[in-house]
């Protein structure tokens, strides 16, 4: 059952757990990614809670049924605040559980930049695709700043369609067909997303958490070789699947 969590500056996250089976050994707080929300991961909550997981996860801002403009987000720390108020507050932490990060895509990318400017400590991560590079072009890169001085809340669509997620077409159907799920997102947001982009992977050879990264070798909005220095780095396991696309947990 979802419920809302309100942050110190007003915001209202809207959160949902899903309690282990039994005694348990972990608490996991899921951080979606770009356009998507927390409701899209009820079979990932149900199917590692009936692993003996503890899992929490929330809609970030401007998604779901979050608060703030949709697709948008005045500060990129208002994200990883979140997030480090996120794993801080979980209630399994206060039960002495250690506490896992999974972020995905962009939630990946917000996830390690949180966990490297020290607003997040969990004892493990986990990431999805995480958005440390994309595909997009150069130009973009280099326009998305300038635009977003004079016009940050400008809107443009996603440059991604149903079959870039996942092999199984039920999956891209039913995100074309979610009405929580976003079509575009604000040129501020994808601005402040390539700065920290920078940020991580100038700081990522600081990352000393144990670590398990996880993508598909047919992800084409993450390429799998913007995350190869991940797998470089001492206490990082990366595992790439060669015929997975970008949203691993949801391939058949």
């Amino acid at each position: 059952m979802p419920f809302t969590i309100t942050t110190p500056d007003g915001a209202s996250l809207c959160a949902r757990d899903w309690t282990a089976a039994g005694e348990a050994w972990l608490g996991l707080v899921i951080v979606h990614g770009a356009a998507e929300h927390a409701g899209r991961y009820e079979a990932v909550g149900r199917r590692l809670a009936e692993a003996g997981i503890d899992v929490r996860a929330y809609d970030q801002r401007g998604h779901g049924a979050s608060s703030g403009r949709r697709g948008d987000v005045e500060r990129w720390t208002d994200y990883t605040g979140d997030v480090g108020r996120m794993v801080e507050a979980y209630p399994s932490a206060a039960a002495g559980l250690p506490i896992a990060l999974l972020g995905h895509s962009m939630g990946g990318l917000i996830v390690l930049d949180a966990v490297l400017t020290g607003v997040a400590t969990p004892d493990l991560l986990v990431l999805s695709a995480p958005g440390i590079g994309d595909g997009l072009p150069a130009w973009q890169h280099a326009l998305a700043p300038l635009v977003a001085r004079v016009w940050p809340t400008l809107t443009l669509a996603n440059g991604w369609g149903p079959e870039d997620l996942s092999r199984d077409p039920a999956v891209g159907a039913a995100a074309a067909s979610d009405p929580v799920q976003l079509e575009r997102a604000t040129v501020r947001l994808g601005a402040l997303g390539f700065g920290a982009q920078e940020r991580v992977r100038a700081a990522v050879a600081d990352l000393e958490l144990p670590t398990f990264v996880v993508q598909g070798g047919q992800d084409t909005l993450v390429p799998p070789a913007a995350t190869e220095v991940l797998g470089h780095l001492p206490g990082v396991t990366r595992k790439l699947y060669p015929a997975l696309r970008h949203e691993t947990l949801f391939e058949p």
